[in-house]
């Protein structure tokens, strides 16, 4: 009796294990059109059985606190990307829990637009800051840094040469994946001119050419391309990324505008696919002078630490398309911010004043942060910048003086070294380098800001915005440095800070702040 329990177990297990089956038979070779999925109904009834969430994000430490006495530069790379904020509009939207390691703040940030002024001298971005209290602990205060890009006509952008690299592997055939790409690329095509050229590059089991460069002025025939393509078979991203630069370093436009589009899920399996893979790769195809923008599209199987690892490496710069409405606000919409870079290799040094700071803290830009020798090092890479892109940084500031939980009062060994005086009405001083984005030599610009605060409530719509997209991310984040996590006090900053919201996507953001707990 008790052989036969066993047996029964045993086979009660081999049938809800095999209850769904695949036929991946020559998944390969085959023609995208003739690969099919075949599920079978459970013998235990219509029992549906998901698919394993294998989506994947590179951990992410939070900065610390820093003392300026012994930390005194704080040097880090701009983000112009937004990928993380749209990923967490997808999953609260969908009633699931965000992941910790998907929230990078400051891709939450400078997803919104903020009214900073448009630079009006030689360089190619204007700088603004402001400074006031920090809502989630009352003895901080915070120092907001805004970049602003010049906003250029779109006739006085350089040429085009595009090159997208579409994945159309077997994990792609998903509504939200291929069929939502490429309803996406139609979008940007109809913002190209007739002086651009269009290449169509696609990758599964190999990679090939789809469509020769070709004038952005036949945008049936590139939409036709698009058309055309479908999924199946395994990823051999490094292949496509290998043929994609080849292609557009064979069609490279001198002082023009040449760039590779990828449009995938990030789930790499064949040939060069892990994150160092891909970090390698990259980096070799970044001294092509091709730049780089990077599409993710899915969910379940989403590769997001790949994705950022090819923007944050390649010049480039990443967007999460999960819906057609954020396609047509990224592609269509803002175009030229992200399709055309006005500065590349933007870094960022700040140094605090030890008189007015006793500690300070970087938020977000985790992934971004360089040290200190690298600010003058133009061999370093850093991030782009795009058309009429703004670029927007927070820094908590625990003054002098003041007592924190954050800030350790009882060192033994480390004594208070004396600080100068001079400059005592100076907060800090910030440096930016940048190059123009066919140039080799950075150029250096620097700004004092001065040690003068505003209280939160006098401070402007854009700062308290900012402020309350921080502290929703830090909320999600999980953040050890916030005292204060109330949902409520968060929608209300936010609410104050709706001005400038033509789009409603300011309002969108409270929505979502009302949707977790």
């Amino acid at each position: 009796m008790r052989n036969f329990n066993f047996f029964m177990m045993a086979f009660l297990v081999l049938t809800i294990f095999s209850c769904k089956k695949v036929d991946y038979a020559a998944e390969d070779n085959a023609d995208a059109s003739e690969i099919a999925v075949a599920t079978t109904d459970s013998v235990l009834g219509e029992e549906y059985i998901p698919e394993p969430n294998t989506e994947s994000y590179a951990g992410l430490e939070e900065n610390p606190f820093e003392s300026p006495l012994k930390t005194p530069l704080s040097t880090f790379s701009i983000d112009v990307d937004n990928a993380s904020y749209t990923n967490i509009r997808r999953f609260i939207n969908e009633g699931q829990k965000v992941p910790k390691d998907a929230v990078r703040v400051e891709e939450m940030i400078n997803f919104f637009k903020y009214k900073y002024p448009q630079p009006d001298g030689q360089h190619p971005f204007a700088i603004h800051t402001e400074y006031s209290d920090c809502p989630w602990n009352k003895n901080s205060r915070l120092l907001k840094i805004g970049l602003q890009g010049k906003d250029v006509p779109m006739e006085n952008l350089p040429t085009t040469n595009l090159v997208f690299l579409v994945d159309v592997s077997g994990s792609m055939d998903e509504p939200n994946k291929l069929p939502l790409l490429k309803e996406s690329m139609k979008i940007l095509v109809k913002e190209l001119r007739s002086t651009d050229r269009v290449s169509i590059v696609v990758y599964a089991g190999s990679a090939g050419v789809v469509l020769e460069p070709t004038s952005g002025e036949n945008k049936d025939e590139i939409m036709d391309a698009f058309d055309e393509l479908h999924a199946g078979g395994s990823t051999a991203g490094g292949e496509g990324i290998e043929l994609a630069y080849k292609l557009a370093q064979e069609n490279f436009i001198k002082g023009g505008n040449n760039r590779v589009v990828i449009a995938t899920d990030g789930d790499f399996n064949v040939g060069a696919s892990t994150d160092d893979d891909m970090l390698k790769l990259i980096e070799q195809k970044r001294e092509s002078g091709v730049f780089l923008t990077v599409l993710g599209f899915g969910m379940g199987n989403y590769k997001d630490s790949k994705m950022e690892i090819l923007a944050d490496k390649g010049n480039g710069n990443y967007a999460y398309i999960d819906n057609i409405q954020e396609a047509n606000r990224f592609l269509g919409k803002e175009f030229k911010g992200s399709m055309f870079a006005i500065a590349k290799d933007v870094k960022i040094q700040i140094e605090f004043n030890p008189n007015h700071v006793q500690a300070y803290r970087l938020i977000g830009y985790e992934n971004r942060k360089l040290n200190a020798e690298d600010f003058k090092n133009d061999k370093i890479d850093a991030g782009e910048l795009g058309s009429g892109h703004s670029v927007t940084a927070l820094y908590e500031i625990i003054p002098a003086g003041v007592e924190s939980d954050y800030v350790p009062s009882d060192l033994k060994y480390t004594k208070i070294q004396k600080v100068s005086e001079n400059h005592s009405d100076e907060l800090a001083t910030v440096k930016f380098r940048y190059k123009k984005p066919d140039g080799d030599k950075s150029i250096e610009i620097v700004n004092v800001i001065a040690d003068r605060k505003m209280s939160l409530e006098n401070s402007s719509p854009d700062f308290k915005f900012a402020t309350a997209v921080s502290w929703f991310g830090l909320k999600l984040r999980d953040s050890k440095y916030i005292a204060n996590t109330s949902s409520s006090e968060i929608k209300k900053l936010a609410k104050s800070g709706l001005q400038n919201d033509d789009e409603g996507y300011r309002a969108e953001f409270v929505r979502l702040v009302d949707a977790v707990n």
